[in-house]
C-alpha cells in the first residue's frame, strides 16, 4: 500500500475522499496500493462498494453540547490512532490524506507518529474542528474556496469530486437524465437535496409545498435519504404535481443534469453544485463549526450563483421557488455565475501533489 485516505461520516467527507482515490488510480496509481480508513457509518459500505479496501476503527463524533458521552472519546482516538499507525506501517503506506470529521484526528495522529506525510481537505468555507486541529500537522490543507477560513496552511484547489462531474455535459445528459426519472422535458424540475443521508427539515418543508402549491407547472426530483424514502413517497399530493421521490441517487450527475433548480443543504454538494452550474436556493444546517454551511452558501450567494434560505424561513420557500424558477432569464444568469466557482479537476490537482510527496 502507498496512499491511505482517511473519511467518515458523511457523503460530503465520503464523497472527496473517493474522488482523491480515482484520481489517483487515473495518474497510474493502482487500486491495491489505496486503503480507506473510517468507522461505522455511510463509509462502512459505501467505500468497499466503490472497489477500495477498507479499515474500520471504532470512533464516534464529538457532541458540542455537554455530554457525558464525550467522556470517552479520548481513549477511542488513542485507540483508533494506535491500530491506524500499525496499519500505516505495515501496509508501508506512505501518504495520508484526511477529508474532515471524525476520523481525521486519529488518522492525523498516526500518521505523525509514523512519519508519514499527512494532508487534510477541507469541504466548506469555514474549516471543521478536526481539520483546524490536525492542520499544524499537515504538509498543506486544501480548500474548497479562495476565502476558506482557519487553515493557515491552505491551499485552494477546490473541493474534489468524483469522475462523473469532470467533463459535466448537462446538453448531452439531460435528455437521458429524465427519461431516468420518467419527467417531461417541458416543465420545469425542482431538484431537492439533503446531502446523503437527506435532510429531514427540507423534506417536509416540501412535503408542505406539494401540499399547497399554487404557483405554475413543475416538476418535483426529490432525493430523500435511503431512511427516509418511503415516508416521502406516503405524502399526500392533493394537485397531483408529478414528484419524483429517489431515496439514493449512486450516479448524481443525472439528478444535476435534470434538475432546473435546486433546493439544498449548502455542504460538501456545493461542488457539485458549481461544478454543474446548477442555480440553488440554499439551506444550510446549523450544526457543525461556526455554522460553516451559511460561510458556504453565502459565498455562492455573493458571486450570484444561489440565494441563501435560513431554516426559519423555510415556510416561504414556494414564493422563493416562484420567484426564480419562471424567470428564464435569472436562471440562465445564476447557472452562469455558479459554474465560474466550479473546480471540476481539484481531484486531479490534489492526486498530483499527494503523488509528488510520496516521491
Amino acid at each position: 500500500m502507498s496512499y491511505g485516505i482517511a473519511a467518515a461520516g458523511t457523503g460530503g467527507h465520503v464523497f472527496p475522499g473517493l474522488a482523491i482515490a480515482e484520481a489517483l488510480e487515473r495518474s497510474g496509481v493502482g487500486r491495491e496500493e489505496i486503503v480507506f480508513f473510517g468507522g461505522a457509518r455511510f463509509e462502512a459500505t459505501a467505500v468497499p462498494e466503490a472497489g477500495y479496501e477498507f479499515v474500520q476503527v471504532e470512533l464516534r463524533g464529538l457532541k458540542r453540547s455537554f455530554s457525558s458521552a464525550n467522556l470517552g472519546i479520548p481513549v477511542l482516538v488513542h485507540r483508533a490512532a494506535t491500530t491506524i499507525a500499525e496499519e500505516l506501517r505495515r501496509r508501508s503506506v506512505k501518504v495520508v490524506i484526511a477529508t474532515g470529521g471524525y476520523v481525521t484526528v486519529p488518522a492525523g495522529w498516526a500518521a505523525h507518529r509514523a512519519s508519514v506525510p499527512f494532508f487534510v481537505q477541507e469541504q466548506n468555507a469555514h474549516a471543521g474542528l478536526a481539520n483546524r486541529l490536525m492542520s499544524r500537522w499537515a504538509v498543506d490543507a486544501f480548500t474548497s474556496f479562495p476565502i476558506t477560513e482557519g487553515l493557515p496552511n491552505g491551499v485552494y484547489t477546490g473541493n474534489p469530486l468524483r469522475s462523473g462531474f469532470v467533463g459535466f455535459d448537462r446538453t448531452r445528459l439531460r435528455p437521458l437524465a429524465l427519461e431516468r426519472y420518467g419527467l417531461n422535458p417541458e416543465t420545469p424540475v425542482l431538484g431537492v437535496v439533503g446531502g446523503s443521508l437527506g435532510a429531514g427539515v427540507l423534506n417536509e418543508a416540501i412535503q408542505s409545498l406539494v401540499r399547497a402549491w399554487s404557483g405554475p407547472d413543475l416538476q418535483i426530483l426529490h432525493l430523500t435519504g435511503t431512511l427516509h424514502g418511503d415516508a416521502v413517497s406516503a405524502q399526500p399530493n392533493p394537485f397531483g404535481i408529478p414528484w419524483k421521490v429517489v431515496p439514493f441517487e449512486p450516479s448524481m450527475d443525472f439528478f444535476f443534469a435534470a434538475s432546473d433548480l435546486l433546493v439544498a443543504r449548502a455542504g460538501g454538494m456545493v461542488a457539485e453544485i458549481t461544478a454543474t452550474g446548477t442555480p440553488a436556493l440554499l439551506v444550510p444546517g446549523d450544526f457543525g463549526s461556526k455554522g460553516h454551511q451559511l460561510a458556504t452558501a453565502r459565498f455562492v450567494e455573493e458571486a450570484g450563483g444561489a440565494i441563501v434560505v435560513p431554516e426559519n424561513e423555510l415556510n416561504d420557500i414556494a414564493e422563493r421557488i416562484v420567484e426564480v424558477i419562471g424567470d428564464a432569464e435569472r436562471i440562465t444568469e445564476m447557472a452562469r455565475r455558479s459554474k465560474e466557482l466550479g473546480r471540476p479537476h481539484a481531484a486531479d490537482d490534489i492526486a498530483g501533489r499527494l503523488v509528488a510527496a510520496h516521491g
